[in-house]
């Protein structure tokens, strides 16, 4: 029995890590809606509060996709650490992808099935 428990902890934690790679760009956005922020400042920010370990490259390619689409933009830093926050379009972004009830209720449906 606790072979069974420690593999349902595996496939869920391999689940919820798969989630937050795919639903990153959300994350970042929802988040870091009113704040300046550093790609470390994601991965802290995803540890602390989901228990993730991610990469750099992982968290610099959500990053740089969101830059490209001008979600986000640079407002300082050095060579070692980029500093950004949201634009205007990234904002209303995340408010269109936080508190619309057709989305929750989308996810809702998914984990129903």
């Amino acid at each position: 029995m606790e072979n069974s428990k420690a593999e349902i902890n595996r496939i869920k934690k391999k689940f919820i890590d798969r989630l937050i790679k795919n639903f990153l760009d959300i994350i970042i956005l929802a988040h870091f809606r009113d704040k300046v922020f550093s790609g470390y400042d994601v991965m802290v920010y995803v540890n602390r509060e989901f228990g993730s370990l991610l990469s750099s490259g992982t968290v610099y390619s959500h990053m740089y996709a969101l830059e490209r689409q001008r979600l986000i933009e640079l407002v300082g830093g050095n060579e070692r650490k980029h500093v950004y926050r949201l634009t205007d379009r990234g904002k209303l972004t995340a408010e269109v992808l936080t508190a619309g009830k057709e989305i929750q209720e989308f996810m809702k449906k998914i984990a129903d099935e």
